[in-house]
Formats: structure tokens, C-alpha cells, sequence
């Protein structure tokens, strides 16, 4: 029996041995198979990450994308963004690879140790949604295709180094980084890709071990960047770079050993593209600052803000024609010489390369950028029958008050000296607020008047 909560918004994700295990991934992978078939899709990449549970968990799916009649080529051991590459290699590689438009990758990418999960692609993009829905559907109908699909292996390995360091467009400078992987996949790529185009990378945590014995792989949380923004500034390096656990994820440290969250990395490469490339269009989010939106703006960018989700930026990115995405998380998207997924280790050269093309430390490239203060996010527990309806409530509440709300995702709420978000979570019984205002002051008026509100309507329609 294959427990329906593992099936997420934008991916599946469960505990090892408690929702996850070898008999549930076989159903899983003939599920996928299925979904492929019935799209008349018969090939299929597979890649993983390093977790123990890994190359069970692989072996698992491709029995099951094998039974449906789905070919696997299998990877190996890649960062999540080498699996998205995989499926662009009729146009990426040279000589043109395979052309393979579908994937699973086996990861449990910025989660702790014993979780693990799948992404899975088709058509050159990640399900999510209605797609994932469809794939639990079909799983738990039991109503799978059968054939006799074949295994072959691939090192993409080599193909994606030659792209992107032929991509590279560098300027006089060869900044000096720290690049600290987490014990994730991300090092063992971005390490001799730094050495090609020329960049000293000193490695920290960029061994591969599954238990992540220094710190979590995560770079969102400030704990996290503790070893990295120490090992920057003894170093006397021009900027730190950390990876998540399959390199989807980014986080900067700049040379003073300053966190830099992904919204305002997503700033200062939006800045960058827009002085080649005026009036591009740039989505993210609607947890990320105002600042973003405004400036880009300014820049002479078209801002878009959408919904959260690696997965729904993306689709939206491809749908209006933008150039360049990301979200507060550090998934960072660009379509700008490059084909739309995230990818860290791609974006984390991006950003050196605006590094090098200036005389100024990293932390200068924020100078100017206007100060405001901002909460974390807030979480506050939320059943799921009731999550949605305070979001609609609170959503009606703000607009007959006459304030501008943007509701693509829960109600962000424009308040004269500030917003403040409230989101119904896609994976978890809460809601989710974030604030920000031009002083602790108007944080605190807003932050108070929006979780006020919340359990009053809470109390009202639960």
C-alpha cells in the first residue's frame, strides 16, 4: 500500500522504511512508466543522489520503468541539474547526445538524512500539480503497462562541463571562492568546472557522504553557512558558494563572511542580464522582497511575481518568455543562454562571471541595493481543511479594506510602509506568513495585524 501523502506539490518525498520502501518505489516507478506510456513515451534518464537509500531506491525505479517498457539510461551519481541537462542533449551536447525528454531523479535534496524522494520530468519539464496527482492516481489504481524495457549507463558528466565552461563568458577578474557542497553531489561537478574556467575553488565538505557529517545541506538555513562564511574570511576569498544536497539550491557569502539570501543574488544576476538584454521579463515569487520587484523595475526589467514552487516558476518562466528566475529558496532559473531549469552550480558561475567583470568586492554589488527589515518565515499550524478558507477569507477581508492585494498565491497584502503574506502550505497543515516594512515599527504593525486577523478568521471558519 503506498501511502498518498508522499505525492507533494511538485515532487514525492517520504521517511525511508516508513513511506518509502523498496515495494512502495517499485510502484512508484511502474506508475511513472505508465504516465510515460500513456504519452507515447518510452525512454526515460534515472539519476541519483549519494544516500544510503539511493542506489536501493534507483534500482527500484528502473525495475519499474523497465516492466512498463520504458528504456532507462542511467546516469549514475548526479546532481539534480545534470538530470535536467540529460534531457537537453540533442541541442546541448557536441556532437548533439540522445534525445531523451523524460527523467526521474532519486534525491531527497535539501531534507534530512532519512528522507528521500523522486522528481520526475517528462516532456523536458518537472511535474507538479495535477501531473504528480495523475502519477499517485495511476499508482494506487494499480493499473500499470507492461513491456520489457532495457538499462544502458551515461556519464553526462563530461557533456555538461563542456557546455557550460564553453558558456562562460568571464571578465578580466578570476575571483577566488570558497564552495562548500554539504557532503552533497554538487562538488565533484562544480570543482573541476571552476578549475576549467580558470577560477581557484577551495573545496569544503565537497566529499560525497550521504550522512552529511559537517551540517545539513542546506544552504536557506543561516546555521548552515556557519563553516563557509568563517572559512571565507580566514581565507581572505573573494566570495563563498554552498550548495544543497543535489545542487538545485544557492547560497552566497560574500567576502566580509555577509549572507546573501536568494532573492537578492536573483537581484544583482537580474541587473546584470538586463543591461544586455532591456525589458526582459524576471519572475520570482511572492515571499520575496519588495525591493526585487521594484528594482528590477527600475533596471528596466519587466518584474513578475508568481506562485511558490520550483516547479510553477518554471512553467511560468517558459509561458510568458522570461529570461531569469529564482525564489527565496535559492532555486535560480535561467533561460538566458541557458534552458530554464535550476541549477545551482550553472548559477553560481553566473554570478562569478558579474564578479569578475568588476574592480569591487562582492559585498559592493549589494551596495546600493535599499535596506528594509523582514521576518523569516512564520509557520503556524493550520488543519488542511481549514488552511485554504482562512486564505480566501483573509484575501476578501484585505480587499474591501481597499489595500492592493496579489493573490496568485494566498494574499500578499501592500500596506502603506510594508506587505505581509499569508500562504496555505502545499505540503504541510500550515499556514505561512512573511513580512517585511521600511522599520522594526511598521514589521511589528503589520506582522501583528495580519496573525491577529488570521486567528480571528481562523476561530470563524473552523
Amino acid at each position: 500500500m503506498v501511502n498518498p501523502l508522499i505525492f507533494r506539490e511538485y515532487d514525492i518525498r517520504g521517511v525511508v522504511g516508513r513511506d518509502l520502501t523498496e515495494e512502495t518505489v517499485l510502484v512508484v516507478g511502474r506508475a511513472f512508466g505508465t504516465y510515460l506510456r500513456d504519452r507515447g513515451q518510452r525512454v526515460a534518464t534515472l539519476g541519483r543522489d549519494c544516500r544510503a537509500s539511493s542506489p536501493e531506491f534507483a534500482a527500484a525505479v528502473a525495475r519499474g520503468l523497465t516492466s512498463c517498457g520504458v528504456d532507462v539510461v542511467d546516469l549514475g551519481v548526479v546532481p539534480t541539474p545534470l538530470l535536467y541537462f540529460s534531457m537537453f542533449l540533442a541541442e546541448a551536447a557536441t556532437p548533439p547526445g540522445p534525445d531523451i525528454p523524460s527523467g526521474v531523479m532519486v534525491t531527497g535534496s535539501h531534507n534530512p538524512k532519512d528522507f528521500n524522494g523522486f522528481k520526475l520530468c517528462a516532456d523536458r519539464a518537472a511535474l507538479f500539480g495535477d501531473q504528480i496527482r495523475e502519477v499517485a492516481r495511476i499508482a494506487t489504481s494499480g493499473r500499470f503497462a507492461s513491456g520489457s524495457g532495457q538499462v544502458t549507463h551515461l556519464d553526462v558528466v563530461p557533456a555538461y562541463l563542456d557546455r557550460v565552461a564553453h558558456d562562460a563568458r568571464l571578465g578580466p577578474r578570476r575571483p577566488r571562492v570558497v564552495v562548500d557542497a554539504g557532503n552533497g553531489t554538487g562538488g565533484v561537478v562544480a570543482l573541476p568546472l571552476f578549475a576549467r574556467v580558470g577560477v581557484e575553488a577551495v573545496p569544503l565538505f565537497c566529499d560525497m557522504d550521504g550522512e552529511f557529517p559537517n551540517h545539513h545541506p542546506d544552504p536557506t538555513v543561516p546555521a548552515n553557512l556557519s563553516d563557509l562564511r568563517r572559512e571565507v574570511v580566514a581565507r581572505g576569498a573573494d566570495l563563498g558558494i554552498a550548495y544543497d544536497g543535489d545542487a538545485d539550491r544557492l547560497g552566497l557569502v560574500t567576502e566580509r563572511g555577509e549572507i546573501v539570501y536568494g532573492d537578492m543574488t536573483l537581484l544583482v544576476l537580474a541587473r546584470a542580464l538586463l543591461r544586455e538584454h532591456p525589458g526582459a521579463a524576471i519572475v520570482s515569487e511572492v515571499k520575496c522582497s519588495q525591493v526585487l520587484f521594484d528594482e528590477v523595475v527600475r533596471a528596466g526589467g519587466r518584474a513578475e511575481m508568481w506562485k511558490v514552487g520550483h516547479s510553477l516558476i518554471k512553467a511560468r518562466m517558459a509561458e510568458i518568455g522570461a529570461l531569469l528566475g529564482g525564489e527565496m529558496s535559492g532555486h535560480l532559473f535561467f533561460r538566458h543562454r541557458w534552458f530554464g531549469f535550476d541549477d545551482a552550480i550553472y548559477s553560481s558561475l553566473r554570478f562569478v562571471e558579474v564578479l569578475s567583470q568588476r574592480d569591487g568586492p562582492a559585498s559592493s554589488l549589494f551596495a546600493d541595493i535599499p535596506r528594509t527589515v523582514t521576518t523569516p518565515e512564520i509557520r503556524v499550524d493550520c488543519p488542511d481543511e481549514v488552511k485554504f478558507r482562512v486564505v480566501e477569507a483573509m484575501t476578501a477581508h484585505y480587499k474591501r479594506a481597499g489595500l492592493p492585494v496579489v493573490d496568485v498565491d494566498g494574499a500578499r497584502v501592500r500596506f502603506e510602509r510594508g506587505w505581509g503574506l499569508v500562504r496555505a502550505s502545499n505540503t504541510q497543515p500550515v499556514l505561512v506568513f512573511r513580512f517585511e516594512a521600511d522599520s522594526d515599527e511598521a514589521l511589528h504593525a503589520i506582522r501583528d495585524e495580519m496573525l491577529a486577523r488570521a486567528e480571528a478568521v481562523r476561530r470563524e471558519v473552523g
